[in-house]
């Protein structure tokens, strides 16, 4: 129960698959340590009649009940946009939000997804070469992405998805936003990788509920950088494969870590702390039950 000295902060996650989500934990724990009443809940659209096509009703049921805000992800970050009243920079940018803070009746867009990815970079494959990136993956975590690599200074972005429309779509929009660097839609990725300094991973295959390989690992070179979005399992196939021919790899935990931070931030108006928060991360997603659910 809480007490007068402790605010309330409800929060919660929308989302496809969401269960093992260790989002929940973070938020909840440094809102405890901050000296706040923090409770976050998951709206699992697998476990929710109608799937997406619930968003419009959870949205206004979220903002009825008080929430703060809202995460949002796979497959939302883009659907979502027309039921907003308004975006961020960032999130009007990318056409793509993983935040939604209700703030004076209003459901204000955000997008912490890019800056998490960039900080996780920086942080974890300091001084990669970026003269030319290859990225799988054109939704809205990819937009995301790539929106971060060009911003980290990435010379030139060749995106591929299954998707052609997504792929045309991202880089038409990146092209505006930093006419100044070669944006490509990519036809074919085994001749992409062979001049790629690096790779980046933003589709949902090497998930625990999608598990292999998104490319085939003899486009692979141990010259190659790999970075992963997925955090579920924290070593993706993709990641032990490349691993494996002696390529340098970052997994999904920092970009986990650093959306929630931004997220926290919007949500409470409270600078979270990173490290502890990280420190957090690392200690859930290395129980062995957690391990164990990611096989």
């Amino acid at each position: 129960m809480a007490t007068e000295s402790r605010r309330r902060v409800l929060a919660g996650l929308i989302g496809s698959g969401i269960q093992q989500s260790l989002t929940p934990a973070l938020h909840m724990e440094e809102g405890s340590l901050q000296g706040l009443d923090y409770r976050y809940e998951l709206l699992d659209l697998d476990r929710i009649a109608g799937g997406a096509t619930a968003l419009p009703s959870l949205l206004a049921s979220a903002a009825e009940r008080g929430l703060a805000g809202l995460n949002i992800t796979h497959p939302c970050k883009q659907i979502i946009l027309p039921m907003l009243d308004a975006l961020s920079d960032d999130a009007k940018a990318l056409g793509a939000v993983n935040t939604v803070v209700f703030s004076e009746g209003r459901k204000v867009g955000h997008n912490t997804d890019w800056w998490g990815f960039a900080e996780s970079f920086k942080l974890g494959l300091q001084g990669a070469a970026l003269q030319r990136v290859v990225q799988l993956g054109a939704g809205g975590a990819g937009a995301a992405v790539a929106y971060a690599m060009l911003k980290l200074g990435a010379q030139r972005l060749d995106i591929f998805d299954i998707d052609a429309s997504k792929t045309r779509t991202l880089v038409a929009s990146l092209s505006e936003l930093f006419p100044s660097r070669q944006i490509s839609a990519v036809t074919d990725l085994r001749v992409a990788m062979q001049a790629a300094d690096g790779l980046v991973h933003a589709t949902t295959t090497g998930m625990s509920k999608n598990p292999g390989l998104p490319l085939p690992a003899d486009m692979l070179r141990a010259s190659q950088w790999v970075v992963e979005i997925i955090y579920f399992p924290l070593q993706t196939q993709l990641l032990k494969t490349a691993r494996s021919i002696g390529c340098r790899t970052l997994d999904g935990g920092g970009m986990a870590i650093y959306q929630a931070v931004g997220a926290f931030r919007l949500f409470t108006g409270i600078a979270p702390d990173a490290q502890r928060m990280a420190r957090h991360f690392d200690s859930l997603a290395r129980r062995p039950a957690a391990l164990a659910a990611t096989e």
